[in-house]
């Protein structure tokens, strides 16, 4: 784990003292709990610790890029990933991963391998989870924070339209994420006013 910790400790600290605070979503939560969801699919998958090792560097660095600027966040993320694992001494093969792992986040995910499927499930876990309402209303938040005519109806609609058109990759979302997904989509069309 040599040189991950280090990374993981600036990696905080940046996201702590350097996220907008009206990122209610995006914010430090969200990237710990993407971590935490990674860990559990490589123990899961019994990924191999260096790919594994890889997989939480991402995981840690998806997002750093809202620290700088508020669209195209997944390239930024993956230039400020690359910037500093160069310092810290990590290969150019490790960080080209990295970047890659990062950019596969981007919305619409198009995963090509296990780490790549393993990181965008993982960023999207909480569609299928029973914490959904709780963490849709923090993304819902944001979003009203930048454009305050934003209706929940029309939140409600963007919702449903996501998560109709949101595909899990990994066996395990597709079997314990994806249904209860389909009944947050049944729950949201009740809701709207069309």
């Amino acid at each position: 784990m040599k040189g991950y910790y280090k990374l993981r400790k600036e990696a905080l600290q940046i996201l702590k003292s350097r996220l907008p605070k009206e990122l209610y979503y995006h914010g430090i939560a969200h990237t710990l709990n993407v971590l935490k969801v990674c860990n559990q699919y490589i123990h899961r998958e019994k990924i191999p610790a260096h790919k594994a090792k890889l997989l939480r560097i991402a995981a840690l660095l998806h997002d750093i890029g809202f620290t700088e600027v508020s669209g195209e966040h997944e390239s930024r993320s993956a230039l400020m990933a690359e910037a500093m694992m160069s310092r810290l001494g990590f290969p150019k093969e490790d960080i080209g991963i990295v970047k890659r792992l990062i950019l596969a986040t981007k919305i619409p995910q198009s995963p090509k391998n296990l780490l790549d499927k393993v990181i965008c499930d993982a960023d999207l876990d909480y569609l299928g989870r029973d914490d959904f309402k709780k963490i849709s209303d923090k993304l819902y938040k944001e979003i009203k924070a930048s454009s305050p005519g934003f209706t929940k109806n029309e939140w409600n609609l963007r919702q449903i339209a996501f998560l109709e058109s949101h595909s899990y990759h990994t066996e395990f979302a597709r079997k314990n994420r994806q249904p209860k997904k389909e009944a947050r989509i049944r729950e949201l069309k009740q809701l709207v006013a069309v």
